[in-house]
């Protein structure tokens, strides 16, 4: 029988018990060469071992662990989702390819698609057989989302777009993309808001072009996107026709969520390696060493206590743009912290020493952890408008 057929003939009641099962299905299934593979900066690693394991964890029905019973998911209460997450952080669980989604287009659909459309594309994101990614950020629009220059057009009973995106997590092994576009020029007036719309499109088709963009650890996760009259149908809108900022918006709301804790333990792994290093080099005699070093882990604890004060009460404006600040600081910092930890051999050593190799990555990738998913500037920009009620920011 399946944990999930046993889940359903014999509920899990106490939540020390359902820990217990997650932490046992762990064991049993994350092997030695899946332990601690891909994640931030490394989509590319073991993709094909990563897929598996992600096609398992779907199978066991642990994938769509937060959707309503309906859709196919378990309908788990926030405190297990946020069990689930920690125990997979704790167990070295690889990055799965399915996040995006899983936690992102699939609760999209369920609260705002069309009944066609969850009956066509729920089943395959929660069993892992069609991966998505996310087609927002343009060269010319980036945190500036409703700067998207995309167009896609009627043509008969199908979309036709044209334009390009970047910054695509995964775009080379998605099956499909979740696309803002222009579809009509905003009323005059009006906000750059109106007048686009969030299409469903196939990548496997002649008018998309997938390049990889080399980053500098090295890897090429992120990838331009190109639509030169790609198509896809006409009933593939989310949402109305011209209305697609409010379903962009809410795929953000849905994606910073109880998978959020999980990534936090990961931050408190990361940072007790980091302080066996400093005790390993001598870096932790240093008082100013010390001092950081407490600093890091102060801020985390707070990190985590905001987190889970906010996953637990009701949404608020600002509570994931509040998050977003604080963990791409904090992890920003911890590689800086890394390199002075390091000291010389932090830029002399060669490559291939495993201890230097994984501090770099984390150094070079969270550069970009402050600017990708909306700058700190402009996250501060809306904490400042809608939070605090200040003059709109002269963006000229």
């Amino acid at each position: 029988m399946s944990l999930r057929a046993k889940r359903e003939a014999s509920p899990v009641d106490d939540n020390q018990d359902f820990r217990r099962e997650v932490r046992a299905w762990l064991a049993a299934t994350v092997t030695d060469d899946l332990r601690g593979a891909g994640g931030a900066g490394r989509e590319n690693e073991a993709f094909d071992r990563r897929l598996a394991f992600t096609r398992r964890l779907a199978a066991a029905g642990w994938s769509t662990l937060a959707w309503p019973v309906e859709h196919g998911g378990q309908g788990a209460s926030l405190e297990r989702q946020v069990i689930f997450h920690e125990e997979c952080a704790k167990a070295g669980a690889p990055s799965r390819v399915d996040h995006i989604g899983v936690t992102m287009v699939g609760p999209t659909l369920i609260q705002l698609g069309t009944t066609r459309q969850r009956e066509r594309f729920l089943p395959g994101i929660a069993a892992a057989t069609e991966l998505w990614c996310q087609g927002y950020s343009e060269p010319g629009a980036g945190s500036d989302l409703a700067a998207v220059a995309t167009r896609a057009r009627l043509d008969g009973d199908q979309w036709v777009l044209t334009g390009q995106k970047v910054w695509t997590s995964l775009a080379h092994v998605a099956d499909w993309c979740f696309v803002l576009a222009r579809t009509a020029p905003p009323p005059e007036g009006a906000s750059r808001h109106a007048g686009l719309s969030y299409l469903l499109v196939p990548m496997r088709q002649p008018g998309v072009t997938v390049r990889p963009i080399r980053q500098l650890t090295g890897d090429s996760e992120f990838n331009e996107v190109f639509f030169d009259s790609a198509r896809t149908d006409r009933d593939l809108v989310v949402g109305e026709p011209g209305q697609g900022w409010r379903v962009a918006m809410a795929t953000l709301g849905f994606e910073r969520g109880a998978a959020t804790v999980g990534q936090q333990v990961g931050f408190q792994r990361d940072l007790d390696d980091l302080v066996a290093l400093a005790r390993r080099t001598g870096a932790a005699a240093d008082p100013g060493v010390r001092e950081r070093l407490t600093r890091s882990w102060i801020d985390l604890t707070v990190l985590r206590a905001h987190t889970l004060r906010s996953l637990s009460a009701p949404p608020s404006a600002g509570t994931a743009t509040v998050i977003k600040l604080l963990w791409s600081r904090w992890r920003q910092g911890l590689g800086e912290l890394a390199m002075t930890v390091l000291g010389p051999a932090g830029v002399a050593a060669v490559p291939g020493d495993p201890d230097v190799d994984r501090w770099r990555r984390l150094f070079l990738f969270s550069r970009a952890d402050t600017i990708y998913g909306g700058s700190n500037e402009i996250q501060r920009g809306i904490l400042a408008e809608r939070v605090l009620g200040l003059p709109r920011q002269d963006r000229r």
